[in-house]
């Protein structure tokens, strides 16, 4: 059982983020915020898809008038993703935005800094502190200290502006490209404040090779019960990033969501397709909103007793393959209907 870091609670509209609550899984919309419709449609999809907060991006005021049409027709809270312009920050909250990503350092003046934060304190929008390595304040990148440190003091400095206008719906993220910068800063963060985290390996790259750097960073540091709210970066469809989230929370016992998939790896006793047939019994069962774990085995011999603790699952033969449940067989049919016989032997179980 992992103990996870206490942190303050902080609510994203209906999604409360920190104090033991279930840790959200999060992405943004690759949109152009001023297409409504094509905005409204690709929210929809990653909240078809499991995703409990979307961030979009709002590069000028027609995003931001943008905003107000996308949040009467988003299924979940929106986080508006700005820089610099403190005037689009305004813009979002009036427009009904639910949380902001932005570095009141970066914004300008103190009465503009003022300003922001007065109205997100009047109607309750945290504000996050995204602070990424490689776009650290000058004077910080000639300090002779590691990256790691860089980027806390970063963050340190933006918590105390928006601390100083006694404004405290924080939420902090520190992301680097490098895993160990990553999980540093974040370990470093953790012992001076107690704002929930957002945890991400930032630019982690496409789908393979993201994954295994988001896994390995992200899954450190909720090992280590640090971290409230997480988004996988993958240059790839942003419902990638919500599934890989899903399986991050579900491998270390920190969210049930939907089916856990098993399956053995391919060896010189398999005698069928195996690799296709687990790609297709995730396919066929990966809206299926039951948490249960479904096992794709390669051989009879081993398959069901290894699979035991599997609810449901398949076993391969020669031309023919056995379904079981809980590790008893209880159907043998053509290779070509396992799948099939699978589907309707678990959707009899929950009838």
């Amino acid at each position: 059982m992992i103990k996870r870091r206490k942190s303050k609670e902080i609510s994203i509209g209906n999604v409360k983020i920190g104090n033991n609550n279930p840790i959200s899984v999060q992405s943004m919309c690759n949109t152009d915020t001023r297409n409504v419709e094509q905005t409204v449609k690709q929210i929809k999809e990653l909240t078809d898809a499991g995703c409990e907060l979307v961030r979009l991006a709002v590069l000028n005021k027609d995003a931001a008038e943008a905003i107000k049409e996308i949040v009467r027709l988003s299924p979940v809270p929106l986080i508006a993703d700005i820089h610099f312009d403190y005037r689009l920050a305004i813009q979002c909250i009036n427009n009904g935005i639910s949380a902001l990503r932005l570095n009141p350092g970066n914004i300008g003046k103190r009465e503009n800094v003022e300003k922001v934060v007065k109205l997100a304190k009047q109607q309750n929008i945290p504000i996050r502190i995204g602070v990424n390595a490689g776009s650290l304040e000058k004077e910080l990148k000639e300090k002779e200290i590691s990256l790691s440190e860089k980027m806390v003091e970063s963050a340190m400095k933006h918590i105390k502006i928006l601390e100083d206008l006694d404004f405290d719906l924080i939420k902090v993220s520190l992301k680097s490209s490098d895993v160990l910068t990553t999980i540093e800063a974040y370990r470093l963060i953790a012992q001076k404040v107690d704002y929930p985290l957002h945890l991400g390996v930032t630019e982690a790259g496409t789908l393979k090779g993201g994954l295994i750097k988001s896994s390995v960073g992200l899954g450190t540091l909720l090992a280590e019960g640090i971290g409230d709210t997480i988004r996988v970066s993958l240059t790839e469809d942003p419902i990638e990033e919500v599934f890989a989230g899903y399986e991050i929370l579900k491998s270390l016992n920190l969210r049930e969501y939907g089916v856990n998939f098993v399956s053995c790896p391919t060896c010189g006793r398999t005698q069928i397709d195996l690799i296709k047939l687990a790609k297709e019994v995730e396919a066929r069962f990966k809206n299926f909103d039951k948490n249960i774990t479904i096992a794709t085995m390669g051989c009879a011999v081993n398959g069901p007793g290894e699979a035991s603790h599997a609810d449901f699952g398949i076993a391969g033969g020669i031309g023919e393959g056995y379904v079981f449940k809980k590790g008893e067989i209880i159907a043998k049919v053509p290779e070509n209907q396992l799948i099939d016989k699978l589907e309707e032997i678990i959707i009899k179980s929950y009838k």
